[in-house]
């Protein structure tokens, strides 16, 4: 992926208006899920039809505003909420695929300590 694998990963579930761009959604980031925009985490945005997804994030000096649309399909997303939540980098992948991103496990993390 373009951007680190350990960023927190933040999904605001409320559908927003997709005219909404940089600026805008900075706003929603500060004001609506008391964020810091500039953190370095990303934070997903869904419209309406479940058909696009957004994602801002900050990359030093600038920010980044990603955009997917699907042609046939929707995205599986979150019930509709206004609490933000937050996604492990798996379930951003299994989001963006049209995989049900809340209902797929993890495997169990493992502490090897055996080498040979």
């Amino acid at each position: 992926m373009l951007f680190p694998m350990n960023n927190e990963i933040w999904l605001y579930p409320t559908p927003v208006d997709f005219r909404k761009q940089i600026d805008s959604l900075i706003l929603l980031v500060a004001d609506h899920l008391q964020q810091n925009p500039t953190s370095g985490h990303l934070f997903l945005f869904r419209d309406r039809s479940a058909k696009k997804i957004k994602i801002l994030w900050w990359d030093r000096n600038g920010f980044w505003l990603l955009y997917k649309r699907l042609e046939e399909g929707r995205l599986k997303f979150p019930p509709v909420s206004e609490n933000s939540i937050e996604l492990t980098s798996d379930q951003l992948g299994w989001l963006l695929t049209g995989l049900d991103c809340m209902h797929h496990r993890l495997l169990p993390e493992v502490k090897a300590c055996n080498f040979f």
